[in-house]
């Protein structure tokens, strides 16, 4: 008996590690199975200009703002802002990861790549949260790129608020990251997020 109860002491690590395991196997697989939609954008600069200014697309003028001017002489054009995304559970099992890789697409252009270290956990039978997903990139090549411009254009006026901008098609690739004790191991492929994207639905308006 007693030599039982040591060989089951001393197995309970693994035991333990080989539940978390699963259990985290399981909450990954469900946050896979959720639905995802772009909520809100807030945050939002070009070349440290609140992105408001620029309602009309014309506004979008180097001459009128010297650090965008300075940012395209010098290939470098930060935009900054925070995309909010929400994620709906609508599984009957608790949907969650401790972190997770993202990639933000804009006419098929990567334009940031990020990751996000802090635990999200998304109740079951129909649980919401919202995770803020921050872009912090160089809008440069989108900006002078022909194949991009366009579309870019278009994002920054949706971003911006302006009511003649046409729809803005962004794509959000998210790969969760498994804990496993001293090892982190990828989620297999992306979870593909795809977009249109208006001021209405950024605004709310």
């Amino acid at each position: 008996m007693k030599r039982l109860l040591l060989l089951i002491i001393a197995l309970l690590p693994v035991l333990l590690s080989q539940c978390g395991v699963s259990r985290q196997v399981g909450e990954a697989k469900a946050l896979g199975d959720c639905r995802y939609a772009i909520k809100s954008a807030d945050s939002v600069q070009l070349s440290g200009y609140d992105v408001r200014q620029f309602r009309k697309l014309e506004d979008i003028n180097p001459a009128r703002y010297p650090r965008l001017a300075a940012g395209l002489l010098t290939r470098n054009v930060p935009l900054n802002a925070r995309i909010n995304l929400e994620i709906t559970n609508p599984t009957n099992k608790n949907a969650a990861i401790n972190q997770l890789e993202y990639r933000i697409l804009l006419a098929g252009q990567e334009l940031f790549q990020g990751f996000l270290n802090e635990r999200i956990q998304v109740a079951p039978g129909g649980g919401r949260t919202t995770v803020p997903i921050r872009i912090n990139a160089n809008a440069y090549k989108l900006i002078t790129d022909e194949k991009t411009r366009a579309a870019f254009t278009q994002f920054v006026g949706n971003l911006a608020g302006a009511d003649d901008a046409q729809p803005s098609r962004v794509t959000i690739k998210i790969k969760p990251t498994l804990d496993l004790g001293n090892k982190a191991i990828d989620y297999p492929g992306y979870i593909t997020i795809e977009q249109e994207v208006t001021s209405k639905i950024l605004f709310g308006q």
